[in-house]
């Protein structure tokens, strides 16, 4: 059996999710203080001006109490405390679509595999005009999940415009448990033993997820792994562990965590005998990826295990244990700090909610490799802003940087986040490529364009996958057609900034056509192909595999 975790409580960290915890408040002043509260609370409900709203007033007590202790520690209302576990328990109840609103109207991404709206047959691009008759155009996106989801069992009735049909297509969808996939895409790198697994989240089914997809790739032909974190903001502990367990041979310290209470300090240890302890491993991450993502991250870089790609990661290296207050509403406090296996712990300065927030206190380093003489590039990297730094405490003490050592002696910088062994920025699109994506426009053309002069796409690659990824580009005409779509939706086109993005906006078209006809992780396959961060791995392979032989 493998270690649990705090195996009296379900263990959580993460950017949106922490532990269930007990207080941590000594009892010299705490009686003293909770008379202040009431005598105050009892006041201002019977004497103020006006009607009080009792709950209103203590859960913004909470939430100011909490709010002087860390940027984490949190009050969670009974509503959100049904997100949450939604969110991390791995299932929800409802219709099972992906949607968006594209020109006020609920429109479908795709209808989640197996889900009852897919066994109904519905398709991406349908529009939901109405739900149990009442009209849904116009209709604001956070509505919408507060009329579709519910308890399984129960009927809820859309009436749905598809593209061709003369009449609206009326179907009475029966509501089910809908499973939430952490595991978003995983599939082999055309003509390669490369597998890709991307990760959103780490929830209650993570580890079983990464599981099936590494053992349905392995006997694909799968010989190597990259598992995309980036964007991932953590969640439960235990998942990261488990899966990162999968990776590291036995009696290796994966994190370790340290409190002000012993009880609250612990080591996990990997059990080994896994299948997949031997296999060539890359991560990519981001300033996205965060807590469980670093705990995972941190664990292979300072093991040895394999290669960090990506940008700095997000620097939360905070515990926390969440409760539940008696109405539905729980808090969180945090508890500890986590470790890396090099001893790093790579939480950022806090102080700012708002800086912290806006990532400050991360050291961004430049592009390159740190898996060889990092520190002598640190330093002059260091050296170098000092002298560009207006004040004295803007500046960093060279001989103090956070340096630590992986397993075989290397050097790992610890200053907020896993910093990456290769160090790859994202790819930048101009302002009018970013305008086009944030108004969903790929999309929007996608469901025009598949249903009108692009039918033909369908017709000849639905069943050729390979043929399309290898072979398919937008032709001239198509782009012109999203040009004017642009500027129908009053977009200024510009022609120089179009022909610096146009391999860009070419293959996010040619993305969300994957998408509607094979699914997300096709999507996310022709994505890849333009991906720096991606195409950056691919080539480290033959490093990552020495890496491993030296463990």
């Amino acid at each position: 059996m493998r270690k649990v975790f705090f195996a009296a409580a379900t263990v959580l960290v993460g950017f949106i999710i922490g532990f269930w915890f007990m207080p941590l408040i000594s009892s010299d002043n705490v009686f003293e203080q909770v008379k202040k509260f009431d005598r105050v609370l009892q006041t201002a409900s019977r004497n103020y001006v006006e009607e009080v709203d009792t709950q209103k007033l203590v859960e913004a007590a909470i939430k100011g109490m909490l709010e002087e202790l860390d940027v984490h520690s949190v009050y969670i209302s009974a509503d959100k405390m049904k997100e949450v576990e939604e969110d991390f328990g791995g299932k929800f109840e409802g219709v099972g679509v992906v949607f968006n609103i594209l020109n006020d109207t609920i429109t479908i991404v795709s209808p989640i595999p197996g889900g009852p709206s897919e066994k109904l047959g519905i398709i991406s691009g349908d529009k939901i005009v109405k739900i149990d008759g009442e009209e849904a155009v116009g209709i604001d996106q956070d509505e919408v999940p507060k009329k579709l989801k519910g308890p399984k069992g129960t009927i809820v009735e859309v009436d749905i415009f598809r593209q061709g049909e003369p009449e609206l297509l009326h179907y009475a969808i029966e509501r089910d448990e809908i499973p939430i996939n952490s595991v978003e895409a995983s599939f082999l790198i055309d003509d390669s033993d490369i597998g890709v697994i991307k990760v959103n989240r780490f929830m209650a089914t993570t580890h079983e997820e990464v599981v099936a997809a590494l053992s349905e790739l392995t006997s694909k032909g799968m010989k190597k792994v990259i598992l995309d974190l980036r964007g991932n903001p953590g969640g439960y502990l235990t998942q990261s562990f488990l899966m990162a367990d999968e990776f590291i041979p036995a009696d290796e310290t994966i994190v370790y965590t340290k409190g002000r209470r012993p009880e609250f300090n612990e080591v996990l240890k990997s059990q080994g005998g896994q299948r997949f302890e031997n296999l060539p491993i890359i991560v990519l991450i981001d300033q996205g990826s965060a807590s469980a993502s670093e705990i995972f991250s941190g664990a292979i870089q300072d093991l040895d295990r394999g290669l960090i790609v990506g940008e700095t990661s997000y620097g939360k290296g905070l515990v926390q244990r969440q409760y539940p207050i008696g109405d539905g509403s729980a808090f969180r406090l945090t508890i500890s700090k986590y470790y890396t296996p090099s001893g790093r712990c790579i939480q950022r300065p806090y102080d700012d909610e708002d800086k912290y927030r806006m990532l400050v206190g991360r050291f961004e380093l430049d592009e390159g490799n740190y898996l060889d003489d990092a520190v002598t590039k640190i330093k002059d990297q260091v050296h170098a802003a000092n002298l560009e730094a207006k004040t004295k405490e803007d500046t960093i003490d060279v001989e103090s940087l956070p340096l630590y050592s992986t397993k075989n002696g290397r050097a790992v910088f610890g200053g907020g986040g896993i910093t990456p062994d290769f160090i790859v920025n994202h790819d930048t699109i101009s302002k009018f490529s970013a305008k086009i994506r944030a108004r969903n426009l790929f999309f929007d053309f996608t469901d025009q364009y598949l249903k009108s002069s692009g039918k033909y796409i369908i017709n000849k690659y639905q069943d050729k996958y390979s043929d399309f990824y290898r072979n398919y580009d937008l032709s001239d005409e198509a782009m012109i057609e999203f040009k004017n779509l642009v500027i129908a939706k009053e977009i200024e086109w510009e022609d120089d900034m179009y022909e610096i993005d146009k391999d860009f906006l070419k293959k996010a078209l040619k993305a969300n056509m994957a998408r509607s006809i094979w699914g997300r992780d096709k999507y996310l396959e022709v994505f890849y192909q333009m991906d720096k961060q991606m195409l950056k791995a691919l080539e480290l392979f033959p490093i990552a595999v020495d890496l491993a032989k030296t463990r």
